[in-house]
């Protein structure tokens, strides 16, 4: 906590002094100026006791200087002595050993020129170290130590170490390169002056502007380097960087996790806070690219510039916020104390919002130790290394080192000063340092332990920089294995060590307490299957909190994918947050693009007919089986409503049912009749046989309803047409019959009548029996044909399957018909022309007026048959059966029935003669 105070009173002012009013002032005036990327012009007064004369620090000398140089203030031309700069103070780390580890790394976070009015020629300073990246160091020397102690590991050969301070510059990462290929002298290129050292490789850096130059300058030599925290997806590039290597994935994996967390939670619309630099643009461009594949989209993007800012751009960036519609902000882009002071400024609109950080921010301790509000609660967002350094030997390590017993060393004693405010043996030193880092030193009582160091121990457990190291030395003892145990005469004589990149990428690396990785084809490490997911939380006594909430793994299958614990998340507002350009669509609807918007504006709108979506956000909606039918609520399929005329559900079906058995059982009744009073003139007048064939007939007629009823399948569908048609051809057939031989009955009563060999039952028989065989030849060719058969129609009414029969052959059908129509159609002339005739009891009448009837309800049948679908086709047919076979019945029979039952005095023979005469 005390170290979140210092960085804190660090920030009182962000604003630059310009040098003119320094020279103006008597005494240095309490302005408190940051220590980092600060403009090339930005100058600070600094006051040295024993000196009256102020000294000016300019700082963050531009990357484009080259690295030998002029004295200052001077134009360089070739004819001028050059030389190279020196820094202030040197931090500097040797261990010699038969084969030598490079490593140039990052531990201060910024570089400066200082012109001291004693010294005008240009020094550069290394300051604001770090808590994390001084870990760095001190795993690599913990690395190369273990590695000595394993008696499989490289036998008969110590390892060493030479480590410089690159302090994120890359003159100064360069220079420190020469110095170790040179020796301990000054660094000359191609060039040592010391004996020979057997240099087999380098370790660094972390960032990408250091990284790169030393990957540039190591490919002369054919060095290979291995970067323990450059994510830039450029370093995959083999032609250029052949022998780098690197112990983290690039940043691809990053964007492609960061996007798989947003759509886990439903952000699909956030807003981008970077840098307005090279590193910034680059990942703004990057992460939009990935974000979009996962259907997230930009609200607003604000980029800092740290080299200058002003008021109307601070205004206008708290608008952005305030009107965004957003509650996700990303942070990405340069790690820079400007950045984080342009943060502050804005803090006010950022309240109700929740800050993601990006990995090289949730893994840099310079953007989460400060007590600052904007962070609180914000999200980490960083790479899961599966590398445990956890040991007992670690700790003695760590708990060994304490300024008093390694006095020489320079950055250990700088982290004492800094972040445990102990004094230096140096006075000069400790009144500078209280000048740039704004904090009172004193007398400490020597218990004071780096691990006490908040930002020291975080993620301590993962080192990329031992992991790194292992790396180079099994490599190293791979190589030494194959060249018999000579490897140091192989390098001293052949300069074999470009030799070591085949062996770094062809070995897999094994541990007994972790997971075996190695370099996937692109050279970086295939280690990283997770990400880890942190809160930052800032209490009220300013304490910082990184508390693990989950992990996010994007390679898993999508159920898999995201591990969290969201009863432990601390969201600003209480809640989760929203971030959505539009609600979801439900289940039932999809999306609609709006005009002129981004793919996550959008519309609702309802699937369309027989289409459903069963997914929240849905793009389009999709088809139901055949079989199947949206519920009303069109997120779900479901069996089709069957449509047809069952037995027991439908009233229709019921009342049918009723009416066709009820004439059923009249027609019996009628039948009965007629047996019991067969022998009566009445019955024996009408052919009695004739009308027992008819009431048969039309018994079958009324029985042929249920064949229309229940669920149709083809043997129902073949049986219901045919067995009415031929049952209606008997009775029509029968009439016809009965209307002839009342004609023949006439004629032949004349003296000398032709007529009279044609009475008898022979012709009536004859009749039926050839009018009926007709329709029978008809109906059986229509079966051989092209019979009916069952038909699902899925397209007249929607949700609904009706259930029919298709008549197969329309002609069949109509032929059918159409023959009916015929043998009625003769029947009524036949009668129509005898109705006047002596009849005893008048049946051509009735015989006229039955026919009559039929033919009236089967014309208007036609038409509303063809107009109807489904069961109501199936009613019209019932109905013309039901009538004009009722029709038949009570024209024909009724009549006769009442004589038999009410009038039996006119049924006699003597009634019967005296009408015929």
């Amino acid at each position: 906590m005390a170290d979140s105070r210092n960085e804190s009173k660090r920030f009182k002012s962000m604003f630059p002094v310009d040098s003119k009013e320094i020279q103006q002032w008597e005494e240095p005036p309490k302005v408190d100026v940051p220590i980092g990327r600060l403009s090339k012009h930005t100058t600070i007064p600094v006051e040295e006791s024993s000196i009256k004369d102020l000294w000016i620090v300019e700082l963050n000398v531009p990357r484009e200087d080259l690295i030998l140089q002029g004295s200052l203030g001077q134009s360089f031309s070739p004819a001028c002595h050059l030389e190279i700069v020196k820094t202030f103070e040197e931090y500097e780390y040797i261990q010699e050993g038969d084969i030598m580890i490079g490593g140039v790394m990052t531990a201060h976070l910024s570089l400066v020129t200082d012109n001291f009015p004693w010294n005008k020629k240009g020094r550069l300073k290394c300051i604001d170290p770090s808590q994390q990246n001084f870990r760095h160091f001190l795993d690599f020397k913990f690395a190369v130590e273990q590695s000595n102690k394993d008696p499989a590991l490289l036998p008969n050969l110590t390892l060493g170490y030479h480590i410089y301070d690159s302090c994120g510059d890359a003159r100064k990462a360069v220079r420190s390169v020469l110095q170790i290929l040179s020796g301990i002298r000054e660094p000359v290129p191609n060039y040592s002056c010391v004996r020979k050292r057997n240099i087999a490789g380098f370790i660094g850096d972390l960032g990408t502007d250091t990284t790169i130059p030393i990957a540039h300058t190591l490919h002369i030599y054919g060095f290979s380097q291995i970067s323990y925290g450059d994510t830039d997806h450029l370093l995959a590039d083999r032609g250029t960087f052949p022998y780098l290597f690197q112990t983290v994935q690039n940043e691809e994996s990053s964007y492609i996790g960061l996007g798989k967390l947003l759509r886990h939670f439903g952000w699909t619309w956030v807003g981008i806070i970077t840098s307005d630099d090279i590193r910034g643009e680059k990942e703004h461009q990057h992460l939009i690219k990935y974000l979009y594949r996962e259907g997230i989209c930009t609200d607003f993007t604000i980029k800092i510039n740290i080299e200058k800012h002003t008021k109307t751009d601070i205004n206008n960036n708290i608008d952005i916020i305030q009107k965004s519609s957003t509650s996700i902000m990303l942070l990405c882009g340069t790690v820079a104390y400007f950045v984080i002071a342009r943060l502050i400024l804005i803090k006010d609109a950022t309240q109700e919002k929740t800050l993601i950080l990006f990995s090289n921010w949730g893994t840099n301790d310079v953007a989460v130790r400060f007590d600052l509000k904007i962070f609180n609660c914000s999200l980490l967002f960083v790479p899961s290394l599966h590398y445990n350094l956890n040991t007992a030997e670690l700790e003695r390590f760590l708990d060994d080192l304490h300024p008093s017993k390694y006095p020489e060393d320079r950055l250990l004693e700088n982290i004492w000063m800094i972040f445990h405010f102990c004094l230096s043996k140096n006075p000069i030193k400790n009144l500078l340092y209280q000048y740039i880092y704004w904090e009172v030193l004193h007398n400490c009582t020597g218990q004071e332990r780096i691990t006490d160091l908040t930002h020291f121990t975080a993620d301590s457990s993962y080192s990329q920089v031992y992991l790194a190291v292992e790396m180079m030395s099994h490599a190293i003892h791979d190589m030494n294995v194959q060249f018999s145990g000579n490897i140091v005469k192989i390098i001293e004589m052949y300069h074999y060590e470009h030799q070591l990149q085949r062996y770094m990428k062809s070995r897999r690396y094994k541990s007994s307490d972790n997971p075996d990785f190695s370099f996937n084809e692109n050279v970086d490490m295939y280690i990283i299957t997770r990400f880890w997911i942190y809160s930052l939380i800032i209490t009220a006594d300013s304490k910082v909190i990184r508390k693990l909430l989950g992990e996010i793994f994007p390679w898993a299958p999508s159920d898999q994918q995201l591990n969290f614990n969201l009863t432990s998340v601390t969201w600003n507002g209480k809640k989760i947050p929203k971030a959505q350009c539009s609600d979801n669509c439900l289940r039932g609807f999809r999306k609609a693009p709006k005009p002129r918007a981004q793919s996550c504006c959008y519309d609702c709108v309802p699937c369309s007919e027989g289409e459903i979506s069963n997914e929240t956000d849905s793009i389009s909606c999709f088809k139901c089986p055949a079989m199947e039918w949206p519920n009303e609520r069109k997120n779900q399929c479901i069996a089709r409503k069957e449509d047809f005329l069952s037995y027991t559900n439908n009233v229709i079906s019921i009342f049918v049912s009723s009416i066709a058995v009820f004439f059923f059982h009249i027609t019996l009744l009628i039948f009965g009749i007629f047996i019991s009073y067969r022998n009566t003139p009445i019955v024996r007048a009408n052919n009695r046989s004739l009308s027992f064939l008819l009431l048969v007939s039309i018994k079958l007629s009324f029985l042929s309803v249920f064949l229309f009823l229940g669920r149709p399948v083809d043997i129902t569908c073949m049986l219901r047409n045919i067995t009415f048609g031929i049952t209606f051809s008997i009775a029509v057939s029968s009439l016809m019959a009965k209307t002839i031989m009342v004609c023949v009955a006439f004629k032949a009563t004349k003296p000398g009548s032709s007529w009279r060999k044609w009475v008898g039952v022979k012709l009536s028989n004859s009749v039926v029996l050839f009018c009926s065989s007709i329709q029978i030849i008809i109906c059986m060719t229509w079966l051989s044909i092209s019979p009916p058969f069952q038909e699902l129609d899925l397209h007249t009414y929607p949700g609904t399957i009706i259930i029919q029969c298709n008549e197969g052959s329309a002609i069949g059908f109509y032929s059918v018909i159409g023959y009916m129509g015929l043998l009625a159609a003769v029947s009524f002339v036949l009668a129509f022309v005898a109705r006047t005739l002596p009849d005893s009891f008048n049946e051509a009448k009735y015989i006229t007026f039955s026919m009559l009837l039929f033919c009236s309800v089967w014309i208007t049948m036609i038409p509303a048959y063809l107009s109807t679908k489904g069961k109501n086709t199936v009613c019209v047919e019932i109905f013309a059966i039901l009538t004009s076979s009722a029709g038949l019945l009570f024209c024909i029979f009724l009549p006769k029935c009442y004589i038999i039952l009410f009038r039996p005095e006119i049924n006699t023979k003597s009634h019967l003669l005296g009408n015929k005469k």
